[in-house]
């Protein structure tokens, strides 16, 4: 048989509960307060070459709000990324999150565009135009930018890039 408390113990009893949930509210909103305050990732672009892969955040933007010009010449200068070795006889696979394909991407090669923009969140291009002078290559290295649109096919408005070093596998 259950013995429950009676009288000043049953009142004390309550007290204690009713303190306990308030407490228990308090903790799960500061933590939900302080998880709203974090910095949400940016979407991520991988490029892939055979069984290789390489992904990154994005190198500018990527948060949907339209770059300024002066933002996107300074990182397209940006070399500190990440690299892939490509064999011009490869497949390059580039993909995107869904949310990157929502707003339109292209594919640009040392600043300059190389696809028409696609909502699409995968693409291929052989590994020979990315060291092919014909298409603006120089030297063993090309530098590939991920370019997200504004949503607008065709729109010269980037909210997001994301760059990659494409390195020649001889």
């Amino acid at each position: 048989m259950t013995t429950l408390p009676r009288g000043a113990a049953a009142d004390q009893h309550g007290a204690v509960r009713r303190h306990r949930a308030v407490a228990v509210a308090g903790a799960v909103s500061a933590g939900l307060l302080l998880l709203s305050a974090c910095d949400q990732p940016t979407p991520m672009a991988t490029v892939t070459v055979g069984s290789d892969s390489v992904s990154s955040d994005a190198t500018c933007g990527g948060e949907g709000e339209v770059l300024e010009t002066a933002e996107i010449q300074k990182c397209l200068q940006d070399d500190d990324v990440e690299s892939i070795t490509v064999n011009p006889d490869d497949t390059v696979r580039f993909g995107v999150d869904p949310e990157v394909a929502d707003e339109r991407w292209t594919i640009l090669m040392n600043g300059q565009q190389l696809t028409d923009d696609t909502d699409n969140t995968y693409r291929t291009v052989p590994g020979s135009v990315f060291f092919n002078a014909q298409y603006g290559a120089q030297g063993d290295s090309t530098l590939v930018t991920i370019k997200a649109g504004d949503g607008k096919e065709g729109s010269e408005k980037a909210t997001g890039l994301w760059s990659f070093k494409l390195k020649k596998d001889s």
